[in-house]
């Protein structure tokens, strides 16, 4: 029987499970990564196309590298020795159905320019406003409510909690952000970052104008090589730490004391893995399988909505597009309406088009640009659609709207490949969605599925279905508080053992 000993194992080399490992390598603790996919990344992952294309499958907005830094750090090391981060500026180019278009510059005095040119002096003085109340609530829940462990309701019972009030975070984001705006094309710039969160930006909390802050404050970037890069570069640095990061390696099974502790983790291959603690950074379904439990919850888990995504190329120069493009339709509460509450569709389509090789000309060949464009869609606990026969004619549908909507790139476009909640769901990801759980009031900070495992006291969960949720920013949290809960268990078993002795 091969057999090998370590600290924690990690399951699961996205974002979230990297970060975990930087941290608790920092910490000098053994560590060993088991991934089953060929490369690290997970939601976060690139691949290259026949011809030369490298297209990001996953996310493709980066925002807050100073997260990423920290656990860099962890290890001695930075995010400029392993990655090279473009910011981008405008974040993004939006374009509405009136034919009117908006930059979003992340630099104040650049953003309320462009707003007064657009929108008048009042909404740039507005945004003024706005950006002041973003910067506030990314403060009061930065430390207490995104970057903090939970172990019950009562731990939100923080002065911080008194000034989110204050801040009105416990109202409605789009009316929020409608005190500083008139502009409803404004308006949605700020609020339409919520549907990452899964949420309809009429009904989310306030408090999630947190992921507008990252977005449009603290500025987007892009990390040269592909978004696939920022795992390659964390796997590197772990392994330079002393990290065994092991790739088309799954984890089959725990192995229990009568406890209920984890003694060992059994890979697919038969190897027997012994350990002193599990980080488990995998779908929450997955976690579950291996744990060989179901989280006890009183009400039905409710995914986010999820995404049909084109991948392509077209010649350089016929796209008319910036790094991000974002395309308006006249709908806009609508669209909420048809794909969160009747599984339908967009009718009216908003969509994010992004053109990487507009900042890494490296991503394709000379002379050719990488495209993807993101239609929002329901997911499958939503609309259990039929997509290996549909897959064809909606991705028809979408070259036919941009065309209508005078992007050239419908007509260049070669649509290489299609991600919808079918493929989703086949990676094994819940109700066929990237983006897992939505940020319902029950499913935000205490009342989201715990990282920590009842029955399990040496078992943590990491990534975007634990706290503190979805996105790049949060999942890197996300390994950071589980390397902090490690740590905790460890130092409590210490305690226990110096007590009884």
């Amino acid at each position: 029987m091969d057999e090998t000993t370590t600290d924690v194992v990690v399951v699961g080399a996205g974002l979230a499970g990297l970060s975990a490992a930087l941290h608790l390598t920092g910490a000098g603790r053994g560590v060993t990564v088991l991934e089953r996919a060929p490369e690290p990344g997970g939601r976060v992952a690139d691949r290259l196309f026949g011809g030369g294309y490298r297209i990001d499958t996953g996310a493709s907005v980066f925002t807050m590298p100073e997260l990423l830094d920290e656990a860099f750090a962890a290890v001695g090391s930075s995010v400029g020795e392993w990655l090279t981060l473009t910011p981008l500026d405008p974040a993004y180019h939006a374009h509405f159905a009136d034919g009117s278009t908006i930059a979003v510059h992340t630099d104040a005095d650049a953003m309320e320019a462009e707003i007064r040119a657009v929108a008048g002096p009042s909404d740039a003085a507005g945004y003024r406003r706005l950006r002041r109340w973003l910067r506030e609530l990314y403060a009061v829940q930065r430390d207490r409510f995104i970057g903090a462990n939970f172990d019950s309701v009562l731990d939100l019972a923080r002065p911080e909690l008194v000034r989110l009030i204050a801040l009105g975070g416990f109202g409605r984001l789009g009316a929020r952000v409608a005190r500083f705006l008139d502009d409803e094309r404004l308006r949605r710039l700020f609020t339409f970052q919520s549907l990452y969160a899964g949420l309809d930006p009429g009904r989310a909390l306030a408090a999630y104008g947190v992921i507008a802050y990252m977005d449009t404050i603290a500025g987007v970037h892009y990390p040269r090589g592909g978004m696939g890069q920022v795992a390659r570069a964390m796997t590197a640095a772990a392994r330079a730490a002393g990290a065994t990061v092991r790739l088309s390696t799954s984890a089959d099974r725990l192995e229990r004391d009568s406890d209920g502790r984890v003694r060992a983790v059994w890979t697919s291959t038969g190897e027997r893995i012994g350990c002193d603690a599990v980080v488990l950074a995998t779908e929450l379904s997955t976690a579950y399988a291996l744990l060989g439990r179901a989280p006890r919850r009183l009400v039905r888990p409710r995914y986010a909505p999820s995404a049909v995504v084109l991948y392509g190329h077209s010649a350089r120069g016929a796209s008319g597009l910036g790094h991000h493009t974002l395309s308006f339709g006249h709908a806009w509460h609508e669209t909420f309406t048809e794909i969160i509450d009747r599984g339908r569709l967009m009718s009216d389509p908003s969509l994010l088009v992004t053109r990487p090789t507009a900042t890494d000309p490296s991503l394709a060949p000379p002379g050719e640009d990488v495209v993807t464009v993101l239609a929002p869609a329901p997911n499958l606990h939503t609309a259990p659609a039929d997509w290996p026969r549909i897959t064809g004619a909606y991705r028809d549908e979408l070259l036919r709207t941009l065309d209508a909507r005078g992007f050239d790139v419908a007509k260049e476009l070669v649509v290489e490949g299609v991600a919808t909640p079918h493929t989703w769901a086949a990676d094994g990801l819940g109700a066929g969605t990237p983006f897992s759980l939505a940020h319902t009031l029950v499913q935000t900070g205490p009342f989201r599925p715990a990282n920590r495992v009842r029955g399990a006291d040496n078992v943590v969960l990491a990534g975007c279905g634990t706290t503190p949720g979805v996105g790049i920013p949060p999942v890197l949290v996300s390994g950071k508080l589980a390397a902090e809960r490690v740590a905790r268990v460890r130092d409590h078993r210490r305690s226990t053992l110096g007590s009884n002795a």
